[in-house]
């Protein structure tokens, strides 16, 4: 086991029962004692997943372990669950900034570092629509494990992230286990680690990461309905608000 795992894995003893899970075509949600925790959903899902119908009731402890699985499915629930567990009672995120600018979803983190990144060789790990509008005139590079125009591949890390000074990074590369080698990359790099999978912890710079984006909850009940209807940005449209916190 990598030891980023180990310790996040550690960071919480909390065993308290799952109470619910949903696997949304965008989103993973899981609660723990009344606490939300999220992950992004992966693309491609079986339709007969084996343990469906079981999760709520088992013991947190154990569902988090399933982040180390290279399932899929099974690592977006060990992620959430992880993140139900750690997040709500964690004091970098009650610290953390919300962010109140104009921009919609992701972007809002975007448009937060906008003024730090000009002159900046800037790379940022997947694509994000209307990025390439808020960035207007700022040079930066996209790698996408599904290129589009302009857009490189992600094996591409290898040779940019090193020669990068600022890395925006999706959390959900913890689930796909892709996250121990781009911080190992992107080491000389102001790295910011962002989205709803983000598990909040000032810890975090110990493996370089110099900024945390992730989400407060607002309206659980709303949160609960935007996952399970399938929805994807709306998810931040009221139930939830990115907020940014700096590490020492």
């Amino acid at each position: 086991m990598h030891p980023l795992y180990q310790w996040l894995l550690d960071c919480t003893s909390r065993a308290a029962p799952v109470e619910r899970v949903l696997l949304g075509l965008n989103w993973t949600l899981a609660e723990v004692e009344g606490r939300q925790g999220f992950a992004f959903s992966p693309r491609q899902v079986p339709r007969t997943l084996p343990w469906a119908g079981t999760l709520r009731g088992q013991g947190s402890d154990a569902l988090r372990r399933w982040l180390l699985s290279w399932d899929a499915a099974e690592a977006a629930v060990g992620l959430a669950v992880l993140n139900a567990s750690l997040n709500a009672d964690s004091p970098c995120a009650a610290a953390a900034l919300p962010l109140d600018n104009p921009a919609p979803g992701h972007l809002k983190v975007f448009a937060h570092f906008r003024a730090q990144l000009e002159g900046r060789r800037v790379a940022v790990i997947g694509r994000y629509p209307g990025l390439d509008r808020l960035w207007d005139g700022l040079a930066y590079q996209c790698l996408e494990r599904n290129p589009q125009d302009g857009d490189l591949p992600d094996s591409a890390c290898e040779y940019l992230l090193p020669e990068s000074d600022w890395v925006f990074i999706t959390a959900s590369s913890l689930a796909n286990k892709s996250l121990p080698r781009l911080l190992e990359l992107a080491r000389h790099a102001q790295v910011v680690l962002m989205g709803p999978s983000l598990p909040w912890h000032a810890d975090w710079q110990q493996f370089g990461v110099n900024y945390l984006a992730g989400v407060q909850v607002r309206d659980p009940e709303a949160v609960r309905q935007v996952v399970a209807e399938g929805g994807g940005t709306r998810l931040f449209a009221g139930p939830v608000q990115y907020a940014v916190a700096q590490l020492a």
